[in-house]
């Protein structure tokens, strides 16, 4: 049985989704408190000072596999929260805490293994989430964003070393940004014109995307006359891709309609991401909002 320790986003329902496609049971779904998917109602919500317990629960339920997927904020643990079953994983909480993002979850992960638990990778879940190089857009990259291409890779190879981020901003093969613990979407938030943009609901989502590509249009006319975020970039693009070295059953990079959205917003060229190393939500609505937008989608195959 595949139970799901899901975080904020869509991609525990795409999971789900994918399973049930193919015959399979409904995974248990388990979020972390103050983290709930969208469209996909958990079984149990859980402190991270409870893992101890989720652990003897998750077994009791007859799961042998986990997938760790969705987006979390790094916890803060609370000393006072701490249950008896969990009092023995502190040492290994401190220890994750000291470390980076990737070095954090790798812990994570060898907690569930130690407990006899099999990682599953999203991807290795919902088989087409990764996608193969091409550009799926009518937009093309030209000849200068290769420079971007390769001061994103740059710069990821620094991030990698820090433990740190999966994405850039670049203009001209200049690193104007770098994803922190924020995540990307605040990374992006730094781009945005001065207003407040309508509230992106399920239901916008879901209408067809012929009416997606016109609403966006509209939407970023709307919005050209006010003034422009500080850090306004026109002719940025978006770099994301796996850290050095990542393992890749965790936190791998992930992009969707709201990173299309976010990116369209700072008036950017296009987005880059590494060919069967970011995953991809949904992937004709974020070609039909780049389509809009005259935006690119570039899947770059590493060191191409």
């Amino acid at each position: 049985m595949l139970a799901l320790i899901a975080g904020r986003g869509s991609l525990p329902a795409e999971i789900i989704a994918s399973q049930e496609a193919q015959g399979l049971p409904r995974p248990m779904v388990c979020a972390l408190a103050g983290h709930l998917p969208d469209g996909a109602a958990p079984e149990l919500s859980f402190r991270i000072e409870h893992l101890g317990s989720l652990l003897i629960r998750l077994g009791e339920a007859g799961v042998t596999d986990v997938c760790l997927c969705g987006a979390i904020d790094r916890p803060v643990i609370d000393p006072a929260a701490l249950d008896r079953d969990t009092l023995p994983l502190v040492p290994l909480f401190q220890e994750a805490l000291a470390k980076g993002d990737d070095g954090a979850l790798r812990l994570v992960m060898q907690i569930f293994e130690q407990t006899g638990f099999t990682i599953r990778g999203a991807d290795e879940l919902v088989g087409d989430l990764t996608q193969p190089a091409g550009v799926p857009t009518k937009a093309q990259p030209e000849a200068r964003h290769r420079a971007d291409a390769a001061a994103g890779a740059r710069a990821l190879v620094e991030m990698g070393a820090a433990d740190l981020g999966q994405a850039s901003v670049i203009k001209d093969g200049v690193i104007l940004a770098r994803e922190d613990d924020a995540g990307t979407d605040a990374m992006l938030a730094t781009f945005h014109p001065r207003y407040e943009p309508p509230l992106l609901t399920r239901d916008l989502l879901e209408v067809g995307l012929d009416q997606l590509s016109q609403w966006v249009r509209t939407w970023f006319d709307a919005a050209q006359p006010q003034a422009p975020a500080p850090n306004s970039a026109p002719g940025a693009v978006l770099f994301k891709a796996p850290k050095p070295d990542q393992d890749r059953r965790a936190d791998l990079p992930t992009i969707g309609p709201a990173t299309a959205m976010h990116a369209a917003e700072g008036g950017f060229d296009g987005i880059i991401i590494e060919a069967g190393g970011v995953m991809v939500l949904d992937l004709p609505r974020v070609v039909a909002i780049l389509d809009a937008m005259g935006m690119f989608l570039w899947i770059k195959e590493r060191g191409a």
